[in-house]
């Protein structure tokens, strides 16, 4: 027998013998799993492939000879033949394809145990039957009760969730994070004029611009730095002192003269309200401090909470 063709054995055997060795001996074997199976048998696929290969184009260099039709282009003298795509290989890459997607369309992993697609399946289970729990609770109140009840379950996602960087009081501790007792602080007023601002507050992507794109009608020039120090202590002071002229000229077109904000245009500014609150939940903010991540793990009904806690909480 040639050399070539007994080395070939012997590292077939050995290399099998070794999956095996691993897999049964070592590892207990497949235990039905489909895929152990699958792995087990692309190992054994790729050993008898990747030998077969290599015997049989090195036993090619050994005693073929060049032939053919030379192309007409060739590279530093180099030439090629017009020899057509070797049966064998076509036939392995064919294969190949279609193994690769039967695997994925119907082995593996399409259709498959995933931990994660069970964790979102249990979320989604647990976020339903806490819904119909909760409506039907809520039709046995009256408004005030429903409001009430709304509020304290606000204030225990907000004890269990946010209270790590905004305190149990909702004060920010000393500035590691945002204030909720107040709608704004000055300093995060002044970095969103002079930055702009994409946070989703409307829920969809509604940037404001920044300080370049900001222009007080009452001088028809770009906001200034006094001006953008005058509206942000106006701003955090509820609506009130000086800065009102600068705000009813640059801000109040899209904030509503009140500060209250307009629909699809731009935030409430003046008070918190329900629906913004769940929309930084759902989206995050970048603010003067830093950036919230979103808190994607809270439902619907755990974010309205929340935003029912903080408004009134900040009243």
């Amino acid at each position: 027998m040639n050399k070539l063709y007994l080395w070939g054995i012997i590292v077939t055997a050995l290399m099998l013998g070794f999956t095996y060795y691993t897999v049964v001996l070592t590892k207990g074997g497949l235990n039905g799993d489909i895929v152990n199976m699958l792995a087990i048998a692309g190992a054994v696929a790729l050993v008898i492939i990747t030998v077969f290969v290599v015997i049989k184009y090195v036993r090619q260099m050994q005693t073929d000879t060049a032939e053919g039709e030379l192309a007409d282009e060739s590279w530093d003298d180099i030439g090629e033949y017009k020899n057509p795509v070797p049966f064998g290989w076509a036939v392995m890459f064919l294969g190949t394809m279609i193994w690769a997607m039967w695997y994925m369309l119907v082995g593996y992993p399409v259709g498959a145990y995933s931990q994660i697609g069970e964790y979102n399946e249990d979320s989604a289970a647990h976020n339903a039957k806490f819904t119909k729990a909760l409506d039907e609770t809520m039709a046995k109140l009256n408004d005030a009760e429903k409001k009430e009840y709304i509020i304290d379950m606000g204030q225990s996602v907000f004890i269990a969730e946010c209270k790590v960087c905004h305190g149990l009081d909702a004060d920010g501790i000393g500035g590691k994070a945002a204030n909720l007792t107040v709608r704004l602080e000055k300093a995060t007023v002044v970095n969103v004029v002079e930055n702009g601002s994409n946070n989703h507050l409307l829920g969809s992507e509604m940037p404001m611009p920044d300080r370049n794109g900001l222009f007080n009608a009452n001088t028809g020039a770009l906001i200034t730095d006094a001006e953008i120090d005058a509206v942000s202590a106006y701003v955090a002071n509820g609506m009130t002192g000086a800065g009102e002229d600068v705000f009813a000229g640059t801000c109040s077109s899209c904030h509503g003269a009140d500060g209250m904000g307009m629909e699809y245009v731009a935030p409430n500014i003046a008070t918190f309200d329900v629906t913004l609150v769940a929309n930084v939940l759902s989206h995050g903010k970048k603010g003067s401090i830093g950036t919230m991540p979103a808190f994607t793990r809270l439902n619907a009904k755990q974010k309205e909470a929340v935003g029912a806690y903080i408004t009134d909480l900040s009243k």
